[in-house]
């Protein structure tokens, strides 16, 4: 074989990236751009910017001491990565990296598919194999600077030219149309990765700060403890629950209980790995970010330095995304533990087996329950619930959703909406016979939404200012016991029952229901403060 230069070599494979994995990048673009008139034209100058541009950045970052490694892991990530955005129209960033890397091979397998397989043969280990076959030219360290150094003027400079020639277009381009760059396949995956391991990795040493260490519950000896049992949902998108208004009966057995929902409350992010730290975090979606729900205490920690409360947090999702470190957590993906188990799935009302045996252990403490469910996980909606909840029919049964009529994808994911209808209504159905001598309270709040196919776009994890409502509006509702409603003007809750609330508000009305007196606390967050009688 012929030997040729690193440089010419990462030009092939520029324009390799830019032809044949980047087709969700071009795909939105046209949706901007329709492929008429002068825009042919600038449809041909972006072509040929983005070549240029992943062609300075490998040229930038290669050397002849790694270059083959370099290209062929480039590779091999792209080809997974063009798979999922063109399949899903998702996007590449620091927390979709962070959702990916915190997701269990159980929920990787349901991602798996032979489309998949074809994209990694074919645009990962068939060019893999080409890079690696291939007879590099290597000069001297002189030579090769001098090469680096020629070849990053040139590209530069037929940006330059090009970013001028059209000045026009690329100036409303980068101001109206910002989010295309998320669509650029390998460098903005590159860029996220950087920027994930910089902001998760490199932060030093982390210390946890106390938060709410002079929580105190306050009670006198004959006060009822409270018991309270929070349902973290997953993918639930409130648009989907009939207690919205949605066309379908999908809460037929929630209908029947005396609910109270909450039809316009907003996720704090668009994936379980942003949004469940943050809703049990002290920090509203404006000032939240990874790195302090890592370096600060959440709400568990605050009841428990109350010492006051037992908690327990059952999980049948992936795991709580470092909220429930410092408490007892209990695995119930697990066959070991969960007792309702089939074909591979564990289903969420197998974490109610045992809770009896918890709560008589409890003796004279509150108690704080957390059950993250497996909920509506997508893309194999149709496994997350038995046979005798495919009540819309015909459903979706493969994880290839773009393989799937509407049709099929709804009525896969409403079945899914329709169990956990039954899995919270038996929540409860089993706290009404302690609430005689509990006061007792369920708050269900999803994690985020569920893209299903509007606008070419699946699944979750959209960069949050420019994901869609569906990702963001999110089911959410309460139940009170007997005693809890005594203590409560419900005629106030049905009046503000719909008004806009947020997963910020979560954090301040748990501390509420528990009567937990702490500076943390803030009033006007907590949504049941103002309905709240004054105890005699």
């Amino acid at each position: 074989m012929k030997k040729i230069s690193q440089y010419k070599l990462i030009i092939y494979i520029s324009l390799l990236f830019t032809v044949f994995y980047n087709f969700s990048f071009f795909r939105n673009f046209s949706l901007a751009y329709s492929f008429t008139g002068i825009n042919i034209l600038y449809t041909i100058s972006i072509f040929f910017t983005l070549f240029l541009f992943i062609s300075f950045v490998l040229s930038l970052l290669s050397s002849r001491y790694y270059i083959k490694p370099f290209l062929i892991i480039l590779i091999m990530v792209s080809s997974f990565t063009a798979y999922f955005m063109d399949t899903y129209n998702v996007v590449i960033d620091k927390e979709m990296i962070r959702n990916t890397l915190e997701t269990n091979l159980n929920e990787s397998l349901d991602l798996f598919s032979s489309q998949l397989v074809l994209y990694v043969v074919f645009l990962g280990i068939i060019p893999s194999f080409l890079v690696y076959k291939t007879n590099i030219d290597y000069g001297s360290f002189k030579k090769e600077s001098f090469r680096k150094i020629k070849t990053l003027i040139l590209i530069l400079l037929l940006i330059v030219i090009t970013l001028f020639s059209t000045s026009k277009f690329y100036t409303s381009f980068f101001r109206e149309h910002k989010t295309l760059k998320y669509y650029a396949n390998p460098t903005y995956w590159m860029f996220a990765i950087v920027n994930y391991t910089k902001k998760t990795y490199f932060t030093g040493k982390i210390i946890v700060k106390k938060t709410g260490d002079d929580a105190l519950i306050d009670e006198t000896p004959e006060h009822k403890k409270e018991l309270i049992v929070m349902v973290v949902g997953e993918a639930t998108r409130a648009d989907r629950f009939s207690l919205n208004g949605y066309k379908r009966d999908t809460n037929p057995l929630l209908e029947k209980q005396e609910v109270y929902n909450f039809s316009n409350m907003s996720s704090c992010g668009t994936s379980t790995a942003y949004s469940v730290p943050c809703m049990f975090s002290k920090f509203t979606r404006d000032n939240y970010s990874h790195s302090k729900a890592v370096s600060n205490e959440n709400l568990l920690d605050v009841l428990k330095h109350t010492k006051d409360v037992n908690i327990l947090w059952r999980d049948n999702n992936s795991d709580s995304k470092g909220v429930a470190v410092r408490v007892k957590y209990e695995d119930y993906k697990s066959k070991d533990l969960n007792t309702i188990c089939e074909n591979g799935e564990c289903r969420d009302e197998g974490m109610l087996v045992g809770l009896d045996k918890i709560i008589k252990d409890s003796k004279s403490e509150d108690i704080f329950i957390i059950l993250h469910q497996m909920g509506n996980h997508g893309p194999a909606y149709y496994k997350r619930y038995p046979k005798r909840f495919e009540k819309f029919k015909p459903v979706c049964k493969t994880n290839q959703l773009e393989k799937c009529t509407k049709e099929e994808i709804t009525n896969a994911y409403d079945n899914a909406i329709l169990h956990t209808d039954y899995f919270l209504s038996k929540v409860i159905d089993f706290l009404k016979p302690y609430s005689n001598k509990y006061d007792t309270a369920m708050f269900y709040m999803s994690d985020h939404g569920e893209s299903l196919g509007e606008n070419g776009i699946y699944l979750h994890g959209m960069p949050y200012f420019m994901a869609p409502t569906e990702q963001t509006h999110v089911a959410s509702l309460m139940w009170f016991g007997n005693s809890m409603k005594k203590q409560l003007d419900l005629n106030k809750l049905n009046k503000i029952k719909n008004n806009s609330f947020s997963q910020d508000n979560l954090f301040h009305t748990i501390l509420g229901l528990f009567e937990v007196q702490t500076d943390v606390y803030n009033k006007n967050l907590d949504i049941l403060s103002t309905i709240r009688k004054e105890q005699k």
